[in-house]
């Protein structure tokens, strides 16, 4: 097995993770109130920044179709003023999911554009590709589990560890 597929393979995991948090979200829950960074804003973050770290660089980036400027923030604006992003109306449940499926179709592909050991493509992220594919899954990770706590505090349990993606190779 290469490493690529390694890696895809673990991208597939986290991202099905994440999907298993968004299908076991209660509706309340979805743009409920209850926290500062809402359940789909968090979910859309985690999507767009994938997807942003998947591509070659930052001026290769090509945005999703249905993306929205400024959704991606979960805090102030990172250049100055640094105001708070303008997030209107949420996401709908479905199209996160239609974005979650557009991306996960497209991991194999960007995992294997870029040599592992080129520069990330980043200039605030100073390390190679390889590395970048480790951040880009434990970003995902780490919000998935934020998330999967945040419905376990509101009694949803049912949720399973994935250990290795199905697609990707």
């Amino acid at each position: 097995m290469e490493i690529a597929d390694v890696i895809i393979s673990q991208y597939g995991a986290a991202l099905r993770m994440l999907r298993s948090a968004i299908e076991a979200c209660p509706d309340e829950l979805w743009d409920g109130g209850s926290h500062k960074n809402r359940f789909w804003h968090i979910v859309y973050h985690v999507l767009f920044y994938t997807h942003l770290y998947l591509s070659a660089s930052d001026s290769a980036f090509v945005p999703w179709e249905k993306s929205k400027p400024e959704y991606q923030f979960m805090g102030r604006l990172p250049w100055p003023p640094h105001a708070e992003p303008k997030i209107g109306e949420p996401y709908e449940r479905s199209t996160i999911l239609e974005y979650w499926e557009w991306l996960e179709e497209r991991v194999g592909t960007h995992v294997r554009a870029v040599p592992f050991g080129d520069p990330s493509g980043f200039p605030w992220l100073p390390f190679n590709r390889f590395e970048l594919h480790l951040y880009n899954i434990r970003h995902i990770q780490h919000h998935a589990g934020q998330l999967i706590e945040r419905l376990r505090s509101q009694g949803v349990t049912d949720f399973e560890w994935v250990g290795i993606g199905e697609k990707g190779v």
